[in-house]
């Protein structure tokens, strides 16, 4: 037996704001959004595309959940995002900085890496990787 990666949840205080900026990042659409509540799916994935996909294929969603408390340290778990061999990758890296996010310092030797970590208006670290093929 294996559980299902269901979805990942985020902490934030403007679930709508951290929501919008995660969809446009990613290319995904709201598939549920209330005031204590937004989730995330892939822009491809539909009720009948996931209803005819074996549940353990399904892909996660992200859940952005607002809470009272900021962020204090180093998230111990974070999102890795990689572009595409045929993107522009430090096009895709600035676009992100334009809209809110950081570079953020979390003891990487810039020189030895090939990834930026950068976090999102609320201060959540996620990595852009090199450039990938698959």
């Amino acid at each position: 037996m294996a559980l299902r990666w269901y979805s990942t949840v985020i902490d934030c205080h403007d679930v709508a704001a951290q929501a919008d900026w995660w969809a446009q990042t990613l290319g995904w659409k709201v598939a549920y959004a209330d005031d204590d509540e937004v989730t995330l799916v892939p822009a491809h994935a539909s009720v009948e595309l996931v209803r005819a996909t074996p549940w353990a294929q399904v892909p996660p969603g992200l859940v952005f959940v607002p809470v009272p408390e900021g962020k204090n340290v180093k998230n111990r778990l974070h999102i890795d995002l990689a572009p595409h061999l045929t993107d522009d990758r430090d096009a895709l890296i600035a676009e992100l900085l334009e809209r809110g996010a950081t570079r953020v310092d979390v003891g990487q030797d810039a020189d030895e890496v090939t990834w930026d970590v950068l976090a999102d208006p609320e201060g959540n670290e996620f990595c852009v990787l090199s450039s990938r093929e698959v």
